[in-house]
C-alpha cells in the first residue's frame, strides 16, 4: 500500500545534463565573448536552422522574446487584432497588447486543449493580421483548418511552439508551418538554459526583418556579412539576443534533444497506460493525441471529472512529497485581458478545463518507479 512506503520527492520539472554544459561555459569565460554574437549563439542557430529546415533561426533570451519579436516582424499596430487562445500563458497575449494590437480569445478543443480551429473564422475582422495556434504540451493544433483560414484571409500564423521542441504535425516540424514559430527553453522545458527561446523564420522576406529587429533595430547582420560597410539604425528594435553564457548551456542541451524527449515520452505513456482504468471508471479524463501528431512528453495532465475535488486531490498529492500543480488561469477572464482583449463566443471549454487540470511531474529524472508512485498517490487522492 502506498500509505505504508515512505513519502518521497518527487519533483515536478527537473532540468536534464548532458554533460557538456560546464565545459561550454567554461569555454566561453577563458575565450570569449560573453556578448550575443559569438559561435556559441551561431552554433545554436545552425542547429536550429537544421533541425527545421527554415532560412533563418534566431536565439531570443526568452520564448516571450521570441514572442515580442515575431510581433515586431509583423509590424503589429494599434488596433490590430491577432486570435488566439484563452488557455495560454500570458506572453502569448503580452506580446501582442505591448504594440497596442487587441489579443481576440476563443475557445479550446476538448480533445487536446488546442485552439478551436472552427471558431477562428467567426473571431476575424477587417483588423485581422495573424492567428497565434498554441501547441499544448507539444501536441499540435489542427494546422491544416487553421493554415486553410488564414490564407483565405490573407492574414499570418504565428505558431506558439513553447512546449513543442522535437514535435510535428503530419510529418511537419511545429514552429515551421506558419510564417513565424517562436520556441521557449525556459526552466521547466525539455530543453533549458534557463531562460531562453527562438524565433523560427519560415518566410524568408521577412528574415532579414527580424535579423535587424534582434540586433536592435540596425542592419548588423548585413554588415556582417560585408553587404554593406558600416551598420545603422533602420528600424525599431531591441535586445534580442541572449549572452554566450546562455547560449553556450543551451548548445549542450539542444545536442541530446532526441534522448530527452525519447525518455518523456517513455514516461507519458507509463503515466496513459496506468490511468486508463481510472478514465474508463469516469475519474478523470487523459490526454489526447490525433493521428499525424508526434509529441515530445513535455508534460502529463488529467482532467477531474468533480473540479470541487481538485485542491484536495493537490493537497494529498503533495502530502505525499509528490509536487504536481494546476495550470494557466484563462486570460479572457484576467483583470488585464479584459482590459485589454476581446471575447468571440462562448469560452465554456477553456473555463471548464482551467478548473479541472492537473499536471502531474514528467522529467528525465524520474524512474519508472517514481510513475507507478504518483500514480497510486492519485488513485488514493481520489478514491478517498
Amino acid at each position: 500500500m502506498l500509505l505504508d512506503q515512505p513519502v518521497r520527492d518527487i519533483r515536478f520539472a527537473a532540468p536534464w545534463r548532458s554533460g557538456d554544459e560546464l565545459a561550454h561555459i567554461e569555454q566561453v569565460l577563458e575565450i570569449g565573448p560573453l556578448f550575443g554574437a559569438g559561435p556559441f549563439n551561431e552554433r545554436c542557430s545552425a542547429w536550429l536552422r537544421s533541425y527545421s529546415g527554415v532560412p533563418a533561426a534566431l536565439t531570443t533570451p526568452s520564448g516571450t522574446h521570441a514572442l515580442e519579436l515575431a510581433a515586431l516582424v509583423l509590424g503589429l499596430e494599434p488596433g490590430d487584432e491577432v486570435i488566439m487562445p484563452s488557455f495560454t500563458f500570458v506572453s502569448t497575449a503580452n506580446a501582442v497588447a505591448l504594440r497596442g494590437a487587441v489579443p481576440v480569445f476563443v475557445d479550446i478543443r476538448s480533445d487536446t486543449l488546442n485552439i478551436d480551429e472552427t471558431r477562428v473564422e467567426e473571431a476575424i475582422t477587417a483588423r485581422t493580421r495573424a492567428i497565434v495556434p498554441v501547441h499544448y504540451g507539444g501536441v499540435s493544433a489542427e494546422m491544416d483548418g487553421i493554415l486553410q483560414i488564414a490564407r483565405a484571409s490573407e492574414i499570418a500564423v504565428i505558431e506558439d511552439a513553447a512546449h513543442a521542441i522535437g514535435c510535428s504535425y503530419r510529418g511537419r516540424v511545429l514552429g515551421t508551418l506558419g510564417e513565424l514559430g517562436c520556441l521557449s527553453f525556459d526552466g521547466q522545458k525539455n530543453v533549458t538554459c534557463g531562460e531562453g527561446g527562438a524565433l523560427l523564420v519560415r518566410d524568408e522576406a521577412l528574415a532579414d526583418r527580424a535579423l535587424n529587429i534582434q540586433s536592435k533595430g540596425t542592419n548588423r547582420s548585413q554588415f556582417l556579412r560585408g553587404e554593406v560597410d558600416r551598420y545603422e539604425w533602420i528600424e525599431l528594435g531591441s535586445s534580442f539576443m541572449p549572452s554566450e553564457l546562455t547560449a553556450a548551456l543551451l548548445a549542450a542541451q539542444l545536442e541530446c534533444v532526441t534522448e530527452v524527449n525519447s525518455r518523456r515520452r517513455h514516461l507519458w505513456e507509463l503515466y496513459h497506460r496506468d490511468l486508463e482504468e481510472m478514465e474508463r471508471t469516469g475519474r478523470l479524463k487523459l490526454p489526447t493525441v490525433p493521428d499525424g501528431c508526434e509529441h515530445n512528453g513535455h508534460l502529463f495532465y488529467v482532467l477531474l471529472e468533480d473540479p470541487t475535488r481538485r485542491a484536495r486531490c493537490l493537497q494529498r498529492l503533495r502530502a505525499r512529497g509528490i509536487e504536481a500543480q494546476s495550470h494557466f488561469v484563462p486570460l479572457h477572464s484576467s483583470p488585464a485581458g479584459r482590459r485589454l482583449g476581446r471575447v468571440t463566443g462562448s469560452m465554456a471549454w477553456t473555463d471548464t478545463v482551467a478548473e479541472r487540470l492537473i499536471r502531474l511531474p514528467i522529467h528525465p529524472g524520474l524512474s519508472d518507479q517514481d510513475v507507478s508512485y504518483v500514480i497510486e498517490a492519485l488513485q488514493d487522492a481520489l478514491c478517498g
